[in-house]
């Protein structure tokens, strides 16, 4: 698995490569030092997953992730890399389409752990995080008289499952939950994504939160 990483620091782009590299299935390829060099290096490397810090100069990370989502037809998957869990732009690198994040702090084996994680498709959520920072960003959530857009649209089931899924249930999880098959939780869960118009479980989550279909508090 290819990754680039994105981080103003040289010696944190120094630590993460040294990290990733001592695996024998993933490899940095390529980093960048801003925002601004971050998309034309993903054009030329194709990496499978960006390690992006969100906060550089010239263009941070959450444009840059904009920029990828919106420019290319196969964008790699975005994992955001943070020194503290409740930075509120961590929300908005989310909400821009970031699969998840990371914090700096965090051992070696759960970094590579994340990269793998991301690179297969799925979301990297810490719900508790996730809920302070809703709570932080969005205050009128709070009531549940919001219009639910697109979230008006599941069925009952539907809803259930994207509760389970802000709770941070994985797949399984949430068959247990609900006494069905990981089979029909997969469908459920592919279901709610299409009709949220989400990339992952991450954006499905925080549509949830600004319809205010699930309360961060």
């Amino acid at each position: 698995m290819r990754v680039v990483v994105a981080d103003d620091e040289r010696l944190v782009r120094m630590g993460l490569r040294v990290v990733i590299d001592a695996e024998p299935d993933l490899s940095v390829v390529g980093e960048a030092a801003s925002g601004a060099e971050v998309v034309p290096l993903v054009r030329e490397l194709r990496p499978d997953v960006v390690l992006m810090d969100v906060r550089m100069p010239q263009i941070d990370g959450i444009r840059a992730t904009e920029q990828l989502l919106a420019t290319m037809a196969d964008p790699p998957r975005v994992l955001v890399v943070t020194t503290f869990e409740h930075d509120d732009h961590v929300y908005d690198a989310l909400r821009a389409g970031a699969a998840g994040f990371l914090l700096k702090r965090a051992r070696a084996e759960e970094m590579v752990q994340a990269v793998r994680l991301v690179a297969r498709g799925d979301s990297l959520l810490y719900p508790a995080a996730v809920r302070e920072l809703a709570l932080r960003q969005l205050p009128a959530a709070r009531t549940a008289d919001r219009d639910p857009g697109p979230v008006g649209r599941l069925t009952e089931r539907e809803g259930q499952v994207l509760r389970l899924m802000a709770a941070g249930l994985s797949n399984g999880e949430i068959a247990a939950q609900l006494v069905v098959s990981p089979e029909t939780v997969k469908t459920h869960v592919g279901s709610v994504l299409a009709k949220l118009g989400a990339r992952d479980r991450t954006q499905a989550v925080i549509t949830a939160y600004e319809s205010g279909f699930v309360l961060p508090g």
